[in-house]
Protein backbone atom coordinates (compact mmCIF):
# COMPACT_ATOMS: atom_id res chain seq x y z
CA UNK A 1 0.00 0.00 0.00
CA UNK A 2 2.82 2.26 0.80
CA UNK A 3 4.22 1.42 -2.60
CA UNK A 4 0.97 2.40 -4.25
CA UNK A 5 1.01 5.41 -2.16
CA UNK A 6 4.09 6.65 -2.93
CA UNK A 7 3.70 6.23 -7.28
CA UNK A 8 0.17 7.85 -7.10
CA UNK A 9 1.97 10.71 -5.26
CA UNK A 10 4.81 10.81 -7.88
CA UNK A 11 2.04 10.61 -10.36
CA UNK A 12 -0.83 12.30 -9.85
CA UNK A 13 0.03 15.37 -11.34
CA UNK A 14 0.05 13.63 -15.03
CA UNK A 15 -2.51 11.56 -14.08
CA UNK A 16 -4.91 14.64 -13.87
CA UNK A 17 -3.35 16.35 -16.91
CA UNK A 18 -4.73 12.89 -18.98
CA UNK A 19 -8.03 13.02 -17.67
CA UNK A 20 -8.17 16.97 -18.45
CA UNK A 21 -7.10 15.92 -22.33
CA UNK A 22 -9.44 12.85 -22.49
CA UNK A 23 -12.15 15.01 -21.33
CA UNK A 24 -10.67 17.82 -23.91
CA UNK A 25 -10.93 15.29 -26.68
CA UNK A 26 -13.49 13.26 -26.17
CA UNK A 27 -15.87 15.31 -28.49
CA UNK A 28 -13.46 15.42 -30.89
CA UNK A 29 -13.06 11.91 -31.35
CA UNK A 30 -17.21 11.57 -31.08
CA UNK A 31 -16.79 13.76 -34.63
CA UNK A 32 -14.13 11.95 -36.05
CA UNK A 33 -16.07 8.27 -35.58
CA UNK A 34 -19.30 10.22 -36.61
CA UNK A 35 -17.55 11.55 -40.14
CA UNK A 36 -17.68 7.83 -41.27
CA UNK A 37 -21.45 6.99 -39.09
CA UNK A 38 -23.35 5.44 -42.02
CA UNK A 39 -27.39 6.83 -40.32
CA UNK A 40 -30.12 4.89 -40.21
CA UNK A 41 -32.38 7.46 -40.60
CA UNK A 42 -31.57 11.33 -40.72
CA UNK A 43 -32.90 12.00 -37.49
CA UNK A 44 -30.38 9.56 -36.02
CA UNK A 45 -27.08 10.47 -34.32
CA UNK A 46 -26.01 7.18 -33.27
CA UNK A 47 -23.19 5.29 -35.09
CA UNK A 48 -25.35 2.92 -37.49
CA UNK A 49 -22.77 1.36 -39.57
CA UNK A 50 -19.13 1.94 -41.23
CA UNK A 51 -18.57 3.65 -44.46
CA UNK A 52 -16.22 5.86 -46.43
CA UNK A 53 -18.94 7.35 -48.21
CA UNK A 54 -19.11 11.01 -46.23
CA UNK A 55 -15.51 11.41 -47.20
CA UNK A 56 -15.84 10.43 -50.92
CA UNK A 57 -19.02 12.66 -51.48
CA UNK A 58 -18.06 16.04 -48.71
CA UNK A 59 -20.21 18.33 -50.58
CA UNK A 60 -23.75 15.90 -51.05
CA UNK A 61 -25.52 18.32 -48.69
CA UNK A 62 -26.30 21.44 -50.97
CA UNK A 63 -24.89 24.60 -49.51
CA UNK A 64 -21.93 22.89 -47.40
CA UNK A 65 -19.13 23.57 -49.72
CA UNK A 66 -20.32 26.69 -50.24
CA UNK A 67 -20.92 27.79 -46.79
CA UNK A 68 -17.49 26.12 -46.14
CA UNK A 69 -15.78 28.20 -48.71
CA UNK A 70 -17.14 31.63 -47.54
CA UNK A 71 -15.81 30.57 -43.92
CA UNK A 72 -12.24 30.28 -45.21
CA UNK A 73 -12.29 32.97 -47.15
CA UNK A 74 -13.64 35.60 -44.31
CA UNK A 75 -11.16 33.74 -42.10
CA UNK A 76 -8.34 34.20 -44.33
CA UNK A 77 -8.48 37.63 -45.09
CA UNK A 78 -9.73 38.57 -41.47
CA UNK A 79 -6.60 36.45 -40.23
CA UNK A 80 -3.92 38.34 -42.83
CA UNK A 81 -6.03 42.18 -41.93
CA UNK A 82 -6.24 41.88 -38.41
CA UNK A 83 -2.82 40.09 -37.88
CA UNK A 84 -1.08 43.08 -39.83
CA UNK A 85 -3.04 46.16 -38.03
CA UNK A 86 -2.26 44.29 -34.38
CA UNK A 87 1.20 43.56 -35.12
CA UNK A 88 1.43 47.10 -35.60
CA UNK A 89 -0.45 48.28 -32.69
CA UNK A 90 1.34 45.78 -30.34
CA UNK A 91 4.69 47.16 -31.44
CA UNK A 92 3.62 50.90 -30.61
CA UNK A 93 1.87 50.14 -27.18
CA UNK A 94 4.86 48.23 -26.86
CA UNK A 95 7.84 50.15 -28.01
CA UNK A 96 6.50 53.71 -27.77
CA UNK A 97 5.26 56.25 -25.19
CA UNK A 98 2.37 58.46 -25.74
CA UNK A 99 -0.52 60.14 -24.58
CA UNK A 100 -3.66 57.79 -24.05
CA UNK A 101 -1.50 54.51 -24.16
CA UNK A 102 -3.29 53.32 -20.99
CA UNK A 103 -6.56 53.89 -22.60
CA UNK A 104 -5.65 52.18 -25.34
CA UNK A 105 -4.80 48.91 -23.58
CA UNK A 106 -8.13 49.22 -21.71
CA UNK A 107 -10.07 49.51 -25.19
CA UNK A 108 -8.42 46.82 -26.45
CA UNK A 109 -9.41 44.00 -23.96
CA UNK A 110 -12.90 45.75 -23.84
CA UNK A 111 -14.10 43.11 -27.23
CA UNK A 112 -12.46 40.45 -25.51
CA UNK A 113 -14.30 40.93 -22.08
CA UNK A 114 -17.78 41.21 -23.74
CA UNK A 115 -20.49 39.01 -24.72
CA UNK A 116 -20.53 38.53 -28.45
CA UNK A 117 -24.11 39.35 -28.20
CA UNK A 118 -23.60 42.96 -27.07
CA UNK A 119 -20.51 42.67 -29.90
CA UNK A 120 -23.07 41.38 -32.58
CA UNK A 121 -26.00 43.71 -32.09
CA UNK A 122 -23.49 46.56 -31.63
CA UNK A 123 -22.21 46.59 -34.87
CA UNK A 124 -25.13 45.51 -36.41
CA UNK A 125 -26.68 48.68 -34.73
CA UNK A 126 -23.51 50.22 -36.75
CA UNK A 127 -24.03 49.26 -39.59
CA UNK A 128 -28.14 49.82 -39.74
CA UNK A 129 -27.15 53.69 -39.24
CA UNK A 130 -24.48 53.85 -41.31
CA UNK A 131 -26.81 53.02 -44.07
CA UNK A 132 -25.37 48.96 -44.72
CA UNK A 133 -28.50 47.68 -42.87
CA UNK A 134 -29.78 46.59 -46.32
CA UNK A 135 -26.21 45.58 -48.07
CA UNK A 136 -25.55 43.02 -44.80
CA UNK A 137 -23.46 40.06 -46.44
CA UNK A 138 -19.75 39.29 -47.32
CA UNK A 139 -18.14 42.51 -46.22
CA UNK A 140 -19.84 43.51 -43.21
CA UNK A 141 -18.91 40.27 -41.51
CA UNK A 142 -15.33 40.38 -42.52
CA UNK A 143 -15.20 43.92 -41.20
CA UNK A 144 -17.02 42.54 -37.42
CA UNK A 145 -14.22 39.25 -37.31
CA UNK A 146 -11.27 42.04 -37.88
CA UNK A 147 -12.72 43.71 -35.33
CA UNK A 148 -12.68 41.02 -32.57
CA UNK A 149 -9.65 39.39 -33.92
CA UNK A 150 -7.53 42.11 -33.69
CA UNK A 151 -7.65 42.13 -29.79
CA UNK A 152 -6.40 38.78 -29.74
CA UNK A 153 -3.42 39.56 -31.96
CA UNK A 154 -2.34 42.84 -30.03
CA UNK A 155 -2.31 41.20 -26.69
CA UNK A 156 -0.53 37.92 -28.03
CA UNK A 157 1.87 40.06 -29.61
CA UNK A 158 2.04 42.10 -26.97
CA UNK A 159 3.15 39.14 -24.71
CA UNK A 160 5.84 38.42 -27.38
CA UNK A 161 7.18 41.72 -27.38
CA UNK A 162 7.21 41.93 -23.64
CA UNK A 163 9.46 38.51 -23.29
CA UNK A 164 11.86 40.19 -25.80
CA UNK A 165 15.63 41.32 -24.32
CA UNK A 166 15.87 44.85 -25.99
CA UNK A 167 20.04 44.32 -25.80
CA UNK A 168 19.65 41.83 -28.78
CA UNK A 169 19.02 44.93 -31.06
CA UNK A 170 21.27 46.90 -29.52
CA UNK A 171 24.13 44.72 -29.74
CA UNK A 172 23.11 44.18 -33.80
CA UNK A 173 22.83 48.28 -34.31
CA UNK A 174 26.50 48.46 -32.56
CA UNK A 175 27.85 45.76 -35.06
CA UNK A 176 26.80 48.70 -37.63
CA UNK A 177 23.41 47.12 -38.39
CA UNK A 178 21.08 49.88 -39.74
CA UNK A 179 17.66 50.04 -37.99
CA UNK A 180 15.86 47.98 -40.74
CA UNK A 181 18.55 45.34 -41.00
CA UNK A 182 18.24 44.95 -36.96
CA UNK A 183 14.06 44.75 -37.00
CA UNK A 184 14.34 41.87 -39.99
CA UNK A 185 17.39 40.02 -39.09
CA UNK A 186 16.97 40.03 -34.98
CA UNK A 187 13.37 41.90 -34.34
CA UNK A 188 10.99 39.74 -36.78
CA UNK A 189 12.56 36.44 -36.65
CA UNK A 190 12.21 36.70 -32.54
CA UNK A 191 8.79 38.11 -32.75
CA UNK A 192 7.43 35.49 -35.83
CA UNK A 193 6.21 32.61 -33.39
CA UNK A 194 4.29 35.63 -31.65
CA UNK A 195 2.88 36.56 -35.21
CA UNK A 196 1.83 33.39 -36.30
CA UNK A 197 -0.09 32.07 -32.93
CA UNK A 198 -2.04 35.33 -33.06
CA UNK A 199 -2.84 34.45 -37.17
CA UNK A 200 -3.79 31.06 -35.74
CA UNK A 201 -5.95 31.68 -33.06
CA UNK A 202 -7.58 35.12 -35.38
CA UNK A 203 -8.42 32.24 -38.43
CA UNK A 204 -9.87 29.57 -35.52
CA UNK A 205 -12.05 32.54 -33.82
CA UNK A 206 -13.13 33.95 -37.15
CA UNK A 207 -14.04 30.05 -38.68
CA UNK A 208 -15.87 29.25 -35.35
CA UNK A 209 -17.81 32.88 -34.58
CA UNK A 210 -21.65 32.08 -34.72
CA UNK A 211 -23.34 34.99 -32.65
CA UNK A 212 -21.80 37.53 -34.18
CA UNK A 213 -21.88 36.21 -37.82
CA UNK A 214 -25.60 35.60 -37.38
CA UNK A 215 -26.37 39.16 -36.73
CA UNK A 216 -24.26 40.61 -39.34
CA UNK A 217 -24.70 38.37 -42.53
CA UNK A 218 -27.29 38.96 -44.54
CA UNK A 219 -27.69 36.16 -47.15
CA UNK A 220 -24.67 35.32 -46.89
CA UNK A 221 -24.46 30.95 -45.04
CA UNK A 222 -20.86 30.47 -43.16
CA UNK A 223 -20.01 26.83 -41.87
CA UNK A 224 -21.36 27.82 -38.45
CA UNK A 225 -24.51 28.95 -39.67
CA UNK A 226 -25.09 26.04 -42.00
CA UNK A 227 -24.51 23.68 -39.14
CA UNK A 228 -26.96 25.55 -36.89
CA UNK A 229 -29.30 25.51 -40.13
CA UNK A 230 -29.03 21.55 -40.71
CA UNK A 231 -29.54 20.69 -36.95
CA UNK A 232 -32.72 22.24 -37.35
CA UNK A 233 -34.00 19.21 -40.03
CA UNK A 234 -31.38 16.93 -39.65
CA UNK A 235 -27.48 16.62 -38.89
CA UNK A 236 -25.84 15.59 -42.08
CA UNK A 237 -22.52 13.15 -41.51
CA UNK A 238 -20.54 15.30 -43.98
CA UNK A 239 -20.76 18.40 -41.74
CA UNK A 240 -18.38 15.88 -38.96
CA UNK A 241 -16.27 15.09 -42.45
CA UNK A 242 -15.20 19.27 -42.05
CA UNK A 243 -14.76 19.37 -38.69
CA UNK A 244 -12.82 16.27 -38.69
CA UNK A 245 -10.42 17.36 -41.48
CA UNK A 246 -10.31 21.24 -39.82
CA UNK A 247 -8.91 19.30 -36.79
CA UNK A 248 -6.42 17.09 -38.63
CA UNK A 249 -5.36 20.25 -40.46
CA UNK A 250 -4.89 22.50 -37.28
CA UNK A 251 -2.70 18.89 -35.89
CA UNK A 252 -0.52 18.96 -39.03
CA UNK A 253 0.19 22.85 -39.03
CA UNK A 254 1.14 22.28 -35.06
CA UNK A 255 2.95 19.39 -35.05
CA UNK A 256 5.31 20.57 -38.46
CA UNK A 257 5.56 23.88 -36.54
CA UNK A 258 7.35 21.69 -33.56
CA UNK A 259 9.60 19.25 -36.04
CA UNK A 260 10.60 22.29 -37.73
CA UNK A 261 11.55 24.22 -34.55
CA UNK A 262 13.38 20.89 -32.79
CA UNK A 263 15.30 20.43 -36.66
CA UNK A 264 16.60 24.21 -36.21
CA UNK A 265 20.10 24.47 -35.17
CA UNK A 266 20.27 26.13 -31.70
Amino acid sequence: MTRVGHWFGRNVVMLVAILVLLYLFAPIAVVILMSFNQPASKLSYTFDGFTWDNWQHPCRPLGLCDAVSTSLRIGLLATVIATALGTLMAFAMVRHRFRGRTTANLFIFLPMASPEIVLGSSLLALFVSSGFGGQLGFWTVLIAHVMFCLSFVVVTVKARLAGMDLRLEQAAMDLYATEWQAFWRITFPLVLPGIVAAALLSFSLSFDDFIITNLNAGTTVTFPMFVWGSAQRDIPPQINVVGTAMFLLALLLVVGGELTRRRRPR
